[in-house]
Protein backbone atom coordinates (compact mmCIF):
# COMPACT_ATOMS: atom_id res chain seq x y z
CA UNK A 1 0.00 0.00 0.00
CA UNK A 2 1.27 3.46 -0.93
CA UNK A 3 0.70 5.50 2.20
CA UNK A 4 0.39 9.29 1.84
CA UNK A 5 2.90 11.03 4.15
CA UNK A 6 2.41 14.57 5.46
CA UNK A 7 4.78 16.60 7.62
CA UNK A 8 3.56 19.32 10.01
CA UNK A 9 6.07 21.99 10.99
CA UNK A 10 4.62 24.50 13.44
CA UNK A 11 5.92 27.75 14.84
CA UNK A 12 5.22 31.42 15.29
CA UNK A 13 7.30 32.30 12.17
CA UNK A 14 7.82 35.77 13.64
CA UNK A 15 9.34 36.35 11.09
CA UNK A 16 9.80 33.37 8.77
CA UNK A 17 13.51 33.05 7.87
CA UNK A 18 15.87 30.91 5.81
CA UNK A 19 16.55 28.59 8.76
CA UNK A 20 12.84 27.65 8.93
CA UNK A 21 12.53 27.29 5.18
CA UNK A 22 15.65 25.22 4.61
CA UNK A 23 14.85 22.93 7.56
CA UNK A 24 11.30 22.32 6.34
CA UNK A 25 12.56 21.49 2.85
CA UNK A 26 15.33 19.19 4.13
CA UNK A 27 12.87 17.35 6.37
CA UNK A 28 10.48 16.86 3.47
CA UNK A 29 13.29 15.34 1.41
CA UNK A 30 14.97 13.34 4.20
CA UNK A 31 11.67 11.80 5.34
CA UNK A 32 10.39 11.33 1.74
CA UNK A 33 7.17 13.20 2.58
CA UNK A 34 4.51 13.88 -0.02
CA UNK A 35 3.62 17.22 1.59
CA UNK A 36 5.16 19.53 4.18
CA UNK A 37 2.78 21.97 5.88
CA UNK A 38 4.06 25.08 7.67
CA UNK A 39 1.62 25.73 10.50
CA UNK A 40 1.77 29.23 12.01
CA UNK A 41 0.24 29.28 15.49
CA UNK A 42 -2.14 32.00 16.67
CA UNK A 43 -1.19 32.31 20.35
CA UNK A 44 1.55 29.91 21.46
CA UNK A 45 0.66 28.65 24.97
CA UNK A 46 4.34 28.42 26.00
CA UNK A 47 5.77 31.79 24.97
CA UNK A 48 5.10 35.50 24.59
CA UNK A 49 2.65 36.72 21.95
CA UNK A 50 4.23 37.24 18.50
CA UNK A 51 5.45 40.71 17.51
CA UNK A 52 3.63 40.57 14.15
CA UNK A 53 -0.12 39.96 13.83
CA UNK A 54 -1.50 36.70 12.46
CA UNK A 55 -2.35 38.25 9.05
CA UNK A 56 1.14 39.80 8.83
CA UNK A 57 2.81 36.46 9.60
CA UNK A 58 0.69 34.78 6.91
CA UNK A 59 1.63 37.53 4.44
CA UNK A 60 5.33 36.90 5.20
CA UNK A 61 4.91 33.13 4.78
CA UNK A 62 3.16 33.61 1.45
CA UNK A 63 5.94 35.90 0.24
CA UNK A 64 8.60 33.42 1.40
CA UNK A 65 6.91 30.45 -0.32
CA UNK A 66 6.07 32.24 -3.56
CA UNK A 67 8.57 30.16 -5.57
CA UNK A 68 8.51 27.01 -3.43
CA UNK A 69 5.79 24.50 -4.38
CA UNK A 70 7.45 21.94 -2.07
CA UNK A 71 6.08 23.71 1.03
CA UNK A 72 2.57 24.89 1.83
CA UNK A 73 0.85 26.96 4.51
CA UNK A 74 -1.83 25.58 6.85
CA UNK A 75 -3.71 28.53 8.40
CA UNK A 76 -6.12 26.58 10.62
CA UNK A 77 -4.64 27.65 13.96
CA UNK A 78 -4.86 31.32 12.98
CA UNK A 79 -8.57 30.92 12.28
CA UNK A 80 -9.36 29.68 15.81
CA UNK A 81 -8.86 32.98 17.62
CA UNK A 82 -7.68 31.21 20.78
CA UNK A 83 -4.46 29.57 22.06
CA UNK A 84 -3.08 26.96 19.68
CA UNK A 85 -3.05 23.45 21.11
CA UNK A 86 -1.21 20.97 18.91
CA UNK A 87 -3.55 18.18 20.00
CA UNK A 88 -6.60 20.00 18.57
CA UNK A 89 -4.75 20.56 15.30
CA UNK A 90 -3.66 16.94 14.95
CA UNK A 91 -7.19 15.73 15.68
CA UNK A 92 -8.53 18.00 12.92
CA UNK A 93 -5.91 16.90 10.39
CA UNK A 94 -6.37 13.23 11.29
CA UNK A 95 -10.15 13.55 10.83
CA UNK A 96 -9.62 15.14 7.40
CA UNK A 97 -6.96 12.70 6.22
CA UNK A 98 -8.37 9.48 7.67
CA UNK A 99 -6.60 6.74 9.56
CA UNK A 100 -4.16 5.57 6.85
CA UNK A 101 -2.29 8.81 6.09
CA UNK A 102 1.06 9.10 7.86
CA UNK A 103 1.30 12.35 9.85
CA UNK A 104 4.67 13.55 11.16
CA UNK A 105 4.76 16.33 13.75
CA UNK A 106 8.20 17.92 13.39
CA UNK A 107 9.83 19.79 16.28
CA UNK A 108 13.23 20.78 17.61
CA UNK A 109 14.97 18.85 20.38
CA UNK A 110 14.50 21.89 22.66
CA UNK A 111 10.70 21.67 22.33
CA UNK A 112 10.65 17.88 22.55
CA UNK A 113 12.51 17.89 25.87
CA UNK A 114 9.60 19.80 27.44
CA UNK A 115 6.85 17.85 25.66
CA UNK A 116 5.43 16.64 28.97
CA UNK A 117 4.36 20.25 29.73
CA UNK A 118 2.12 20.35 26.61
CA UNK A 119 -1.66 20.01 26.76
CA UNK A 120 -2.61 16.29 26.87
CA UNK A 121 0.80 15.49 25.42
CA UNK A 122 0.41 11.70 25.82
CA UNK A 123 -2.28 11.75 23.10
CA UNK A 124 0.00 13.18 20.39
CA UNK A 125 1.75 9.89 19.60
CA UNK A 126 -1.68 8.28 19.02
CA UNK A 127 -2.37 10.74 16.22
CA UNK A 128 1.03 11.22 14.54
CA UNK A 129 4.70 10.35 14.50
CA UNK A 130 6.94 12.79 16.34
CA UNK A 131 10.03 13.79 14.35
CA UNK A 132 12.67 15.35 16.60
CA UNK A 133 15.36 17.54 15.05
CA UNK A 134 18.71 17.40 16.85
CA UNK A 135 19.96 20.84 17.93
CA UNK A 136 23.33 21.86 19.37
CA UNK A 137 23.24 22.09 23.16
CA UNK A 138 20.21 19.81 23.62
CA UNK A 139 20.11 16.10 24.42
CA UNK A 140 17.28 13.66 24.95
CA UNK A 141 16.37 13.41 28.66
CA UNK A 142 17.77 10.28 30.30
CA UNK A 143 14.90 9.88 32.78
CA UNK A 144 11.32 11.05 33.13
CA UNK A 145 8.17 10.93 31.00
CA UNK A 146 9.79 12.12 27.74
CA UNK A 147 12.62 9.58 28.10
CA UNK A 148 9.99 6.87 28.61
CA UNK A 149 8.14 8.00 25.48
CA UNK A 150 11.36 7.64 23.46
CA UNK A 151 12.12 4.24 25.00
CA UNK A 152 8.70 2.91 24.03
CA UNK A 153 8.28 4.50 20.61
CA UNK A 154 11.75 5.13 19.11
CA UNK A 155 12.02 4.01 15.48
CA UNK A 156 13.94 4.81 12.32
CA UNK A 157 12.77 6.92 9.39
CA UNK A 158 11.22 3.90 7.65
CA UNK A 159 8.43 3.89 10.25
CA UNK A 160 6.98 7.03 8.67
CA UNK A 161 6.12 5.04 5.54
CA UNK A 162 5.07 1.82 7.24
CA UNK A 163 2.71 3.27 9.89
CA UNK A 164 0.32 6.21 10.12
CA UNK A 165 1.41 7.26 13.62
CA UNK A 166 3.16 6.08 16.77
CA UNK A 167 6.93 6.49 16.19
CA UNK A 168 9.46 8.90 17.68
CA UNK A 169 12.10 9.51 14.99
CA UNK A 170 15.30 11.45 15.74
CA UNK A 171 16.85 13.18 12.71
CA UNK A 172 19.89 15.40 12.18
CA UNK A 173 19.33 17.58 9.09
CA UNK A 174 21.61 20.48 8.29
CA UNK A 175 20.69 23.50 10.42
CA UNK A 176 21.28 27.08 9.33
CA UNK A 177 22.22 29.12 12.43
CA UNK A 178 19.45 31.70 11.94
CA UNK A 179 17.15 32.86 14.72
CA UNK A 180 13.95 34.93 14.57
CA UNK A 181 14.89 36.38 17.98
CA UNK A 182 18.20 37.61 16.54
CA UNK A 183 16.48 39.03 13.44
CA UNK A 184 14.00 40.97 15.61
CA UNK A 185 16.87 42.28 17.76
CA UNK A 186 18.78 43.47 14.70
CA UNK A 187 15.72 45.26 13.34
CA UNK A 188 15.06 46.90 16.71
CA UNK A 189 18.57 48.34 16.83
CA UNK A 190 18.56 49.48 13.21
CA UNK A 191 20.87 46.76 11.87
CA UNK A 192 20.17 44.85 8.67
CA UNK A 193 19.22 41.15 8.78
CA UNK A 194 19.58 40.88 4.98
CA UNK A 195 20.48 37.36 3.75
CA UNK A 196 18.97 35.78 6.90
CA UNK A 197 15.46 35.82 5.44
CA UNK A 198 13.96 36.16 1.95
CA UNK A 199 14.32 39.63 0.43
CA UNK A 200 10.56 39.88 -0.11
CA UNK A 201 9.96 39.22 3.60
CA UNK A 202 12.50 41.87 4.64
CA UNK A 203 10.88 44.40 2.27
CA UNK A 204 7.49 43.61 3.82
CA UNK A 205 8.88 44.06 7.36
CA UNK A 206 10.22 47.49 6.42
CA UNK A 207 6.98 48.49 4.67
CA UNK A 208 4.90 47.43 7.69
CA UNK A 209 7.41 48.92 10.15
CA UNK A 210 7.52 45.65 12.09
CA UNK A 211 9.81 44.85 15.06
CA UNK A 212 10.86 48.46 15.58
Amino acid sequence: MMRKCIGIFGGTFDPIHLGHLRLALELKQQLALDEMHLLPCYLPPHRAAPGASAPQRVDMLQLALHNCPELQIDKRELQRDKPSYTLDTLREIRAEQGGQTSLSLCMGMDSFCTLDTWYEWQQLIRLAHIVVVERPGYELPAVGPVAELVRRHSADVAAIKTAAMGAVVIVAPRLLPVSATDIRAQLKTGQSPQFLLPDAVLEYIHAQQLYR
